[in-house]
């Protein structure tokens, strides 16, 4: 096995493919007890690894402001930092150049990845195949570790599970209906339709973000059911996640969501509208399952989500259908 020392993983996507990528810390923690980690998010994403036990630092790249000085700053602190190992999960240019000019001496991406002639090792990244990206993930890191994945795995702080439990004293469950992409999103009809089902001595948490305040309060205004409580904007990542965690049932879309229950391993329904499982995001709880709808000619419509459905129906959210979802 080779011996490494400091090692720097880059993840500068969406929030949910930088929580899939704590599966990478895992392995290489598990691989390399001994050495140094580190992950660089892009802003926004920071607040996940707060105070994670396996990394040494989370090295943060506004994209927002100052986008190219800040990679430059980056790629700056990169090698003053001296990894000998760094694995790219990103696939576009700004992150290989990261990688490519390291001076790392071992680097590892995609071959799509503009700068991947500059890698020591590289794999074509594979779309639509049935592999989760965990998968493609430790694809990076293979030809030095094994074939084994490891889970994805986030650790909510003892303030962050102490900071929900004033909403786990009965039984409830969380449901998280909103997604930047309209037409990764179930229709807000339904998740009305969801709550209604819920039986009444059970809690509905409304997770998300404070800009899916107005879309909870609808649903919650809505439905019959009388035990919702909304808690978007409320919760930061973490906490979401310890909520999560001792829940009844976690409903989501395609989306971040659905990354965190896996990294807590905590129960989980997952409503796939226009993308598809196949893709490589499904659920890893143990506790899990995915709802679609079948025999629609086209589903999916592509890999990510859209900000509205190019046919005009959305039938991929308005077909959906809820009768096998437990009664909770």
């Amino acid at each position: 096995m080779i011996n490494f020392n400091n090692i720097l993983i880059i993840q500068t996507a969406f929030i949910g493919d930088a929580i899939l990528a704590s599966s990478l810390v895992e392995k290489l923690h598990a691989y390399y007890p001994n050495a140094n980690i580190s992950i660089l998010v892009r802003q926004g994403n920071e607040s996940i690894y707060a105070k994670h036990p396996f990394l040494k630092e989370v090295l943060v790249w506004n994209k927002k402001e100052n986008k190219f000085k800040n990679l430059f700053a980056l790629l700056f602190k990169i090698r003053k930092n001296k990894y000998d190992c760094v694995v790219n999960c990103h696939r576009y240019a700004s992150s290989g150049f990261l990688t490519g000019f390291s001076r790392a001496k071992h680097t590892a991406g995609y071959k799509e990845n503009p700068f991947s002639f500059l890698f020591n090792y590289n794999i074509k990244h594979v779309i639509g195949n049935g592999s989760h990206e965990t998968e493609r993930y430790n694809q990076l890191i293979e030809d030095f570790t094994d074939s084994k994945v490891f889970k994805p795995k986030l650790y909510p702080s003892d303030a962050d599970v102490e900071k929900v439990k004033q909403n786990q004293t009965t039984p409830y469950i969380c449901m998280a209906p909103a997604s930047v992409w309209f037409t990764k999103q179930l229709p807000k009809e339904k998740w009305i339709e969801l709550c209604n089902k819920t039986k009444l001595d059970t809690t509905i948490y409304l997770l998300g973000a404070p800009g899916d305040i107005e879309l909870c309060e609808h649903i919650k205004s809505q439905s019959k059911h009388k035990q919702i409580i909304v808690l978007a904007g409320k919760l930061s990542l973490l906490q979401s996640c310890a909520l999560m965690k001792d829940a009844k049932m976690n409903y989501v879309n395609d989306s971040a969501p659905l990354h965190l229950a896996s990294s807590v391993n905590a129960p989980v329904t997952a409503f796939f509208t226009s993308t598809v499982p196949a893709f490589g995001f499904g659920p890893l709880s143990d506790n899990s399952k995915t709802l679609d709808v079948k025999g629609l000619d086209c589903r999916p419509c592509g890999i990510h989500g859209y900000k509205s459905c190019p046919k005009g129906h959305f039938k991929c959210g308005y077909l959906m259908d809820l009768s096998s979802v437990n009664n909770e």
